[in-house]
């Protein structure tokens, strides 16, 4: 079985082109072996590549875990990358897709992807005591703002609040960020299903720019540094609603094998 490994601002993934249905989607264990970073492949989770009848591929993710999960924004970076190498669209188009959140449209710049992300509702965000906020950017998300962040007990942290029954029943992505500047954040993340703090997540670094948006009115675009290099967010807000969010930065191919 052929696949690719990909990586978008140290968030990695093995990805496979399942055009023709031939990977056994219900096998939870190999997905998770394929994850494993000693016994297998090693990736934070494997997106299958598929035809769709009224999009240009349809993206499968499954977390490190070996289970399905919700939208993966750094994932669906890689997926339009591993699209354009697919030769499913042409550099100078917009791709179009469909993710378990919905349709997204993406488009190549230089080595930039940038990826649209579904519309959010302002009145979404919640906040809760302690200067938490909870929000859905096709995953949920915690956001909690701290202090020199560079030394913050980031898996400690993120395993208390993972499972906090107050988000997403129990379930959800723990995010930390702190601001630099009045466009310009740092965030680190602990991320559900791999259980431990990637080096990137797009869908949260998403979360962080819009909750910031509504503390401190940070303006688009956002730069924000992440373990695995430089991302950004940019946004549009009117009438209580963000629209034409995108999801900005690189995604490359590290190399190519063969499972057997």
């Amino acid at each position: 079985m052929r696949f690719a490994k990909y990586q978008g601002t140290g968030n990695d993934f093995v990805m496979i082109d399942n055009r023709e249905l031939h990977f056994p989607k219900d096998n939870h264990e190999l997905i998770a072996q394929m994850c494993h970073r000693r016994f297998g492949v090693g990736a934070d989770g494997l997106i299958l590549l598929e035809n769709d009848p009224d999009y240009d591929f349809r993206m499968v993710y499954y977390n490190a875990d070996g289970y399905e999960g919700s939208m993966c924004g750094n994932g669906g970076r890689c997926a339009v990358k591993f699209a354009y190498h697919l030769d499913i669209f042409l550099y100078n188009q917009t791709t179009k897709f469909l993710a378990v959140d919905g349709e997204h449209f993406a488009f190549l710049d230089g080595e930039n992807v940038h990826l649209q992300m579904i519309d959010i509702n302002k009145n979404t965000i919640q906040k809760h005591k302690n200067n938490l906020f909870y929000l859905n950017t096709g995953s949920p998300h915690v956001v909690e703002l701290v202090e020199n962040i560079d030394n913050f007990e980031v898996e400690t942290q993120g395993k208390k609040l993972r499972f906090d029954q107050r988000f997403n029943q129990g379930s959800t992505n723990v995010n930390f960020v702190e601001k630099i500047n009045p466009q310009h954040l740092k965030v680190r993340t602990y991320e559900r299903g791999v259980e431990a703090e990637t080096f990137a997540c797009g869908t949260g670094v998403t979360a962080c720019a819009l909750v910031m948006n509504v503390l401190e009115n940070m303006l688009s675009p956002v730069e924000i540094d992440v373990l695995g290099g430089k991302l950004g967010v940019s946004f549009e807000e009117k009438r209580g609603k963000y629209t034409n969010i995108f999801l900005i930065g690189k995604a490359e191919k590290t190399f190519d094998g063969i499972w057997t």
